[in-house]
């Protein structure tokens, strides 16, 4: 198994450097309808983003913790139709995902939706895991999909660093340890070194970070979490617009596939 604590020593040291903000002083920055931009990176480039700025952003902090657990299952069809388009390369497409703050407990309902010119507008409903059925009219309302076509694919576990700007027009989001469980297949997959950061702001506005990014040579480059878990844990799933993006993971870190050691 993969021991993390070395890595996470050298990230917590990084973050005490950070001036923090509260999530209740973040309701300007919520940004549920935006444009969001992705990068692919590794633990190694993250601290030296994270070196780099400091000066410029202020970290999230809820209940003194500055690294949160987050907690993402999946529905789709039995044919996996959302995977599917969005593989296709189909522009205007959808997610349906629960999604848990676990330092807070708090679960919702998310349904994010693309359309063709980037923008991604989130819609959500507090539910926990148990409770999907009950929002049966919230999934008719903003998909075309019934309730009774979905099923649980996969779900996910990674930890999440909150950036905000100074001028609180922009969010980063840093996602690290990222674990998939297929549902179906009953495969696991840890990705010890992989880091995810995504970029959201209101338009394409100018961003301090770019300039950033840019200097350590940390190019865009979609990524979704759930179909890349779902490429990596069923194999009979199509994967060429993937391929890039697992060939990137295969030079990076060593993807561990183990049915046993999966650690929360």
């Amino acid at each position: 198994m993969t021991d993390f604590r070395p890595h996470y020593s050298e990230l917590q040291t990084r973050l005490n450097r950070f001036a923090t903000i509260r999530l209740e002083d973040m309701t300007s920055v919520r940004l549920l309808n935006r444009i969001d931009t992705k990068y692919l990176t590794t633990f190694e480039k993250l601290l030296e983003l994270l070196d780099l700025a400091k000066e410029e952003y202020m970290v999230q902090v809820i209940d003194g913790k500055r690294n949160l657990p987050y907690y993402t299952m999946y529905l789709d069809t039995d044919d996996c139709h959302m995977y599917t388009e969005h593989h296709r390369g189909k522009k205007c497409r959808k997610k349906i995902r629960i999604r848990r703050y676990e330092s807070t407990m708090l679960s919702f309902l998310e349904i994010k939706s693309k359309n063709n010119r980037g923008r991604t507008q989130k819609k959500r409903v507090k539910c926990n895991t148990d409770e999907i059925m009950l929002h049966r009219d919230f999934i008719n309302l903003h998909t075309p999909y019934s309730i009774e076509s979905l099923k649980r694919r996969i779900e996910n576990r990674f930890n999440r660093i909150t950036l905000v700007n100074r001028e609180m027009s922009e969010r980063l989001t840093i996602d690290t340890r990222l674990r998939f469980h297929n549902l179906c297949s009953g495969n696991r997959v840890m990705l010890s070194e992989i880091v995810i950061i995504e970029l959201k702001r209101n338009g394409n506005i100018p961003s301090p970070v770019t300039g950033m990014l840019g200097r350590l040579q940390i190019r865009p480059c979609g990524f979704s979490k759930y179909c890349i878990g779902m490429a990596i844990t069923d194999h009979r799933l199509k994967q060429n617009r993937f391929k890039e993006r697992i060939r990137f993971m295969e030079r990076n870190t060593t993807i561990v596939r183990d049915n046993e050691a999966w650690p929360d």
